[in-house]
């Protein structure tokens, strides 16, 4: 297995690792994108063992690094920033040899929001971040994804995450709900799995049941994979929640 860092801004937090397997029995790559309510106290290093565990399997692993609230992040920046991470693919891929059109997103939590976000780029409007990707996603699975801002509000999730990340209530600034929020934007283009544990406290596995039902309502390929545990098993590459995941990123990834 061979690691190495890449940056893609001058901030500290815009960087991306690069796992590449000894052998290849994949083709493509995994964009992994953590989580932590969007915010700075959680990192990149919740991403490594996974990215650890899917390439000693085979597989290209991208681990996502992104500013968050607390250290510039927030709307527009953490958009900003996992689409340019998303996009440095384009640069990297040569040198490595990635089939970019096999690149799947798998994200936790805040994670899972941001991946299934970034797969639906391509129809942003023009002038909103992360318009024009420069690397389209193929498939996402979203493992206990906050898919639904509106609901994650009103619910106070984890404090007021939501609140503080968008930078206000939904009747405050109407719009970056709407250009942010999953649920407000199927269906996307791309298969996606949400993968959530069924004791799940922290995320609601509503999150994904209404996500998942909107998606498919709007003609979406939108599946809904219930996994034993709780909130963190989802990332425990010993788990059978995660032993999951890998199954749906097989489906995803084709």
């Amino acid at each position: 297995m061979e690691s190495k860092s890449f940056r893609y801004g001058l901030d500290p937090s815009q960087y991306a690792e690069l796992f590449v397997p000894a052998q290849r029995r994949h083709a493509g790559v995994i964009v992994i994108i953590h989580g932590g309510f969007w915010r700075a106290a959680y990192g990149a290093e919740l991403g490594v063992p996974l990215a650890e565990d899917l390439t000693e399997r085979g597989w290209t692993c991208w681990n996502l690094e992104y500013r968050r609230k607390g250290n510039g992040g927030g709307w527009p920046e953490t958009f900003d920033d996992v689409a340019a991470g998303i996009d440095q693919l384009a640069e990297v891929a040569v040198d490595y040899g990635i089939d970019l059109d096999r690149a799947v997103a798998l994200g936790h939590s805040a994670g899972g929001h941001l991946a299934t976000w970034a797969a639906g780029r391509g129809e942003l409007p023009e002038d909103v971040p992360g318009a024009h990707p420069k690397v389209p996603l193929t498939g996402v699975v979203s493992q206990s994804g906050l898919l639904n801002l509106d609901a994650a509000y009103d619910q106070w999730l984890s404090d007021g995450a939501v609140f503080g990340f968008l930078g206000g209530t939904p009747e405050e600034v109407p719009r970056r709900y709407e250009l942010a929020d999953p649920l407000r934007r199927v269906p996307l283009p791309v298969p996606v799995r949400a993968v959530h544990a069924v004791h799940d406290k922290t995320v609601p596995i509503e999150q994904s049941e209404e996500y998942v039902a909107a998606a498919s309502r709007a003609g979406g390929k939108a599946e809904l994979v219930r996994v034993p545990g709780d909130h963190m098993d989802l990332i425990n590459p010993k788990s059978a929640a995660f032993a999951e995941c890998r199954r749906q990123l097989e489906c995803v990834s084709g």
